[in-house]
């Protein structure tokens, strides 16, 4: 007796995207100039395109910890210390939150994931990201070498956290274009990846 195609056939959507998500993420492995970064556009991608909404806040954040472990197998120091040192723990979950906060602000791309959209998304998310990550640095009081805007006020931190955003910018818009068109290539050449979401 024959089965419905639908039981029998295996979908490969989520672990694609899961897959992509991945390898963006351990691109930050890869020599890069500071804050110019996966992270937000992986983020972004996940809401918008699994179908699971547990699954695009889950991947995201899984894919940035073992980017970050294994920055801080490779190259130690201050990756070692925001998982080993209280001090850091603040910047550290700051971090994690603007992830989080991506994933549900890519929510609002599902179904709606052209380019002009991604690329409103994409500054919006950068822009959550300088403020709290500059914010959470402020806070926390942090002294980061060439950085002692922490110790002059939020406005001062902020106006020094500027050249490093440009990069954020930078990073999120590349790595958006990437996993956007890229699956959007993807989708024209795979039925099962037509869906709105997967």
């Amino acid at each position: 007796m024959n089965r419905p195609a639908s039981t029998t056939s295996f979908a490969p959507g989520p672990l694609l995207l899961a897959a992509l998500i991945f390898v963006a993420a351990l691109t930050r492995l890869l020599p890069h100039p500071p804050n110019f970064s996966p992270v937000e556009a992986i983020a972004l991608f996940g809401g918008a395109y699994f179908a699971s909404r547990k699954w695009a806040l889950l991947v995201p954040l899984a894919a940035l910890l073992l980017s970050d472990l294994a920055l801080g197998a490779i190259h130690g120091g201050t990756y070692l210390q925001y998982f080993s040192t209280a001090t850091y723990l603040p910047s550290l979950l700051a971090i994690y939150a603007c992830v989080a906060l991506c994933s549900l602000l890519g929510f609002g791309l599902r179904g709606r994931a052209g380019g002009t959209r991604v690329l409103g998304y994409s500054l919006a998310g950068s822009m959550l990201f300088f403020l709290l990550s500059n914010f959470s640095t402020w806070l926390t009081a942090i002294v980061v070498p060439g950085y002692p805007a922490c110790n002059a006020g939020l406005g001062a931190c902020y106006v020094a956290g500027i050249p490093f955003f440009q990069w954020t910018v930078l990073g999120t818009l590349f790595y958006s274009a990437l996993l956007f068109g890229g699956f959007a290539l993807l989708r024209r050449k795979l039925p099962a990846l037509r869906a709105q979401t997967v």
